[in-house]
């Protein structure tokens, strides 16, 4: 087992697998991620026609066990935990007492006492840090991300790629539930989520188990037209799908209420870190919302662009691509929240004004059948 890199970033153990499949390596979050291997529109458009592969091992994994797990969790977390059923997962934030989020994650139920939760690679260390000071010794708090492999399988094909390689009814499994079994052989447990817009499923295995399965999904995959995926087409897919990024869409300047993720946030479930802030910004009302824009022409957005109402500024982009699916420029952002919303803005591209009207989010849906 290896982690180590070039400088101070980590390298999954699927880094040479990578790098032997013509991948564009760049450093993302303390890890040393592949870019795109051939180019982020076909890898995007295989993920949304067919099916795609990811490397998401850069991500972290704390497992949180013992009888005041439970209790531990909903003092950290924003959403609801306590009736979670076994196998069932749930997306959730976590805040600052400010009510600023520090990051989002996945909180995954095994047993009555037992959780995983999944955080985003860069924060890890900082998430890592406010969970044990948080819960002290209501219960263990472990860090497994250097144990654990994660490989996202999204798309319309993804269910046909791993139905004859996996020992459980991969149908039956649910959206945001999950199932332990194996894949050809190798303990895994298959997480029905991803970060695409797409069905597909996200498979835990052992770190050193994490090549072979790769292997094996690419060759059984290839009759179905699977590629490996980079993190250019994992981010204009999530984007499409109107999914936050932690550290750019969300931080600690904003907060879930502003952000659109109040779904996310049961304020009447007891106390939690940001609770009380919350509080102040529902009875108030949030001062900026979070909107999507459709831009005139193929200029795109980028973070940090201003957002205007005419001579006056009102907000700036977080996110933004071309869309491939859709064949133009969206973006994401935050703007002021003022008693008519104006649904004509211009963005600064390059210095230039470019118009943008607001559109509902997600800019992209998959037909369920």
């Amino acid at each position: 087992m290896t982690h180590a890199a070039t400088g101070a970033a980590l390298r999954t153990s699927l880094y040479d697998d990578h790098v032997r499949l013509g991948g564009q390596m760049v450093e993302f979050g303390g890890w040393m991620m592949p870019l795109q291997y051939s180019s982020m529109r076909e890898e995007h458009i295989a993920v949304r026609e067919r099916v795609g592969l990811f490397d998401v091992s850069h991500m972290g994994e704390f497992r949180l066990h013992g009888p005041g797990a439970v209790e531990a969790l909903e003092g950290v977390v924003t959403n609801r935990v306590e009736d979670l059923a076994i196998g069932q997962a749930r997306y959730n934030v976590v805040c600052e007492s400010s009510g600023g989020i520090i990051d989002d994650t996945l909180v995954y139920r095994h047993s009555q006492d037992h959780f995983t939760v999944v955080v985003n690679a860069g924060p890890r260390l900082r998430d890592l840090e406010h969970f044990r000071i948080l819960i002290g010794d209501a219960c263990e708090v472990e860090d497994v991300t250097l144990a654990t492999g994660l490989i996202a399988v999204q798309g319309p094909r993804a269910l046909d790629l791993l139905r004859p390689l996996a020992d459980v009814d991969l149908d039956g499994v649910g959206y945001y539930h999950f199932q332990d079994g194996h894949i050809e052989g190798v303990p895994a447990a298959f997480s029905r989520t991803g970060y695409t817009g797409e069905d597909g499923f996200e498979l835990f295995v052992a770190w050193d188990d994490a090549p072979a399965v790769w292997g094996r999904l690419l060759e059984t995959g290839a009759a179905l037209g699977v590629l490996p995926c980079g993190l250019g087409a994992r981010d204009t897919l999530r984007l499409e799908a109107s999914m936050r990024l932690s550290g750019q869409d969300i931080d600690e300047t904003t907060n879930p209420l502003e952000a659109g993720l109040g779904w996310a946030v049961k304020l009447d479930k007891g106390d939690f870190v940001g609770r009380e802030a919350l509080l102040t910004v529902k009875e108030e009302g949030p001062r900026r919302s979070f909107v999507g824009l459709e831009l005139e022409g193929r200029a795109i957005a980028r973070h940090g662009y201003i957002i205007s109402d005419g001579d006056r500024r009102v907000g700036e982009i977080t996110s933004g691509t071309f869309s491939f699916t859709l064949g133009k420029a969206v973006a994401m952002g935050y703007v002021e929240t003022p008693s008519k919303d104006s649904e004509q803005l211009t963005v600064e591209v390059r210095g230039a004004p470019v118009a943008a009207h607001r559109t509902p989010l997600p800019f992209y849906k998959r037909q369920r059948s």
